[in-house]
């Protein structure tokens, strides 16, 4: 067996690449896999501390952060979120058919929840204003 190859050289893909906002020093990090059934729509609507970097790995998301139109995630392909104040509204699986299961990795200050539910009365100031 060799000691080495060149496959290294080539193992490599960029799927994504992000600027984050600010990650304190002391951060906690979180990564967790995430299993939503066929057309499960997924987590209500929430926030994130800091921000959270994932990628799809079966089936399609239904992706949509405050301030962005939703879009679909497909497996293979990696999303972001800044966290702080910004809501993420849908990360439901768009397929009835398959199951959605993706990975993330959060970021948050040492003893802060790594998700925080946005309340209904909160949403529906949100929804006057658009």
């Amino acid at each position: 067996m060799k000691a080495h190859s060149d496959a290294w050289q080539s193992a490599l893909t960029v799927v994504q690449e992000a600027t984050p906002p600010w990650i304190p020093a002391d951060a906690h990090e979180m990564t967790v896999l995430v299993e939503f059934p066929p057309g499960d729509p997924g987590t209500p609507p929430h926030r994130h501390p800091g921000p959270a970097f994932g990628y799809v790995l079966e089936g399609e998301m239904l992706f949509e952060l405050q301030g962005s139109p939703p879009r679909v995630v497909k497996a293979g392909e990696a999303f972001w979120e800044p966290g702080g104040d910004v809501i993420h509204f849908q990360d439901g699986n768009n397929r009835d058919d398959v199951p959605l299961r993706f990975i993330v990795t959060m970021f948050c200050t040492p003893g802060e929840p790594m998700l925080t539910l946005v309340d209904e009365s909160e949403l529906r100031t949100l929804s006057r204003q658009s």
